[in-house]
């Protein structure tokens, strides 16, 4: 049960994401799983040691979606940075 919460919370965590770096309209639904998923580990592992705060999307809670969150917009900050050079 923990893997099907682990995707809902990943992809609206990926969506919210999107929505606030302007890039909802170059993502589909498995891109915002997949950067909503990835988002919670580098969330993760960013405010574990600087905050002491622990949350995982896995078990629903408003910390594991705002960790996983963070994360998300994060990796899409870095993602346009390194596609800043091509033409979109």
């Amino acid at each position: 049960m923990g893997w099907i919460v682990a995707l809902i919370v990943g992809g609206i965590a990926g969506w919210l994401a999107s929505k606030v770096m302007r890039r909802d309209a170059s993502m589909g639904i498995i891109l915002n799983i997949v950067v909503g998923c990835v988002g919670s580990v580098i969330g993760n592992a960013i405010a574990g040691p600087l905050f002491g705060v622990r949350g995982s999307v896995q078990q629903f809670s408003l910390t594991g979606m705002l960790i996983a969150l963070l994360g998300a917009v994060v990796l899409l900050g870095i993602f346009n940075l390194v596609q800043r050079g091509r033409v979109r």
